[in-house]
């Protein structure tokens, strides 16, 4: 049986529709709350800005997934995959609900740091614990190696990895937001195609959600994602990549498996070359700096606009080979 389209595209317009009416509430909230991040030297903003866009993002995904379920459960909506839909919920609730936990648990994380400036072990600590949790609760990174204690490792370095390419990558207006859109979008499309519904609307939902963040971020942003919207986008982002079946009987391409890496190969390079640049220069990686992909490309003479752009279509460009490794 296959799954409804107009279900993907209900999950797409309603995020994006929560997320972009609701980050001008959020903003104010902030700016109430002094949620803000102000002027620095390595800041290009002269004003504080609200770090509203965690939050809004929040929301966006999880009040259509609230009343999705209502509606099933109350049979207020009936359509020929319903039964489908509500086999897969029943049959992985259990995983989905640690998952959305841990969803909310990487945005508190990201709240603390935005609220408080966590100093990088007590970070480090939240995130390996969300990862952790992941790897115990899901389908784990096998590499098709047969190792339980290889997988964990594998899946937790993945998740961390990911969550702080994101982390990384928020240093530019649009450019977190935008880079996770286009992800979440091939992550839904790939997904959608194998028949992983639940996958699929989790991307479309992810990918809604960012699109109504955008317009208040880019080009000029009158709110930011913040350390929460980038350490959830990460998160979603890293997740979506483990619970597919890149390889099956359906899907027999082994390079399939690499897939995410080229979904997720802008952040990942970017994450990569920045941390060895600072360690060659002595400095603690998490450190930040102006080394990133993109201050190298305004270093270039791109304006800020431009480069994030570039890299936007570079996502798309390096997102499309997953089609090919779907077929190799």
């Amino acid at each position: 049986m296959n799954f409804p389209v107009f279900i993907y595209l209900v999950a797409f317009v309603s995020s994006w529709l929560i997320a972009w009416v609701s980050v001008p509430w959020w903003r104010q909230a902030c700016i109430k709350a002094g949620l803000v991040d102000d002027p620095g030297p390595r800041k290009s903003q002269h004003e504080p800005v609200p770090l509203a866009g965690g939050a809004a993002l929040l929301v966006a995904i999880l009040l259509p997934v609230l009343l999705g379920a209502l509606s099933l459960k109350s049979g207020l909506f009936r359509f020929e995959s319903a039964n489908l839909l509500v086999h897969g919920l029943n049959r992985r609730f259990s995983e989905l609900l640690v998952l959305g936990c841990g969803a909310v648990g990487i945005t508190l994380l990201g709240w603390l740091d935005d609220r408080h400036e966590l100093g990088a072990g007590a970070k480090f600590t939240g995130q390996v614990a969300v990862a952790l949790a992941v790897a115990m609760a899901s389908k784990r990174i096998t590499l098709f190696v047969h190792s339980e204690l290889f997988s964990y490792t594998i899946t937790v370095f993945w998740v961390l990895t990911v969550i702080n390419a994101f982390n990384f990558m928020d240093n530019m207006n649009g450019l977190c937001g935008g880079v996770g859109a286009i992800g979440a979008l091939w992550f839904a499309v790939i997904a959608a195609c194998n028949g992983q519904y639940l996958v699929a609307l989790t991307g479309f939902l992810m990918a809604g959600g960012l699109l109504g963040f955008l317009p208040h971020n880019f080009p000029l942003a009158h709110v930011y994602l913040g350390d929460a919207g980038s350490h959830l986008t990460g998160y979603l982002l890293a997740v979506m990549a483990i619970l597919p079946h890149f390889y099956t009987r359906l899907n027999p391409h082994p390079w399939a498996v690499l897939s995410p890496l080229a979904v997720l190969g802008i952040p990942l390079l970017d994450i990569v070359q920045v941390s060895l640049y600072r360690i060659s220069k002595g400095k603690p990686f998490w450190l930040g700096d102006h080394n990133h992909l993109s201050h190298r490309l305004v270093h270039a003479g791109f304006s800020p606009a431009r480069a994030v752009a570039l890299l936007w279509f570079l996502t798309a460009l390096l997102g499309s080979l997953s089609l090919l490794f779907e077929q190799m």
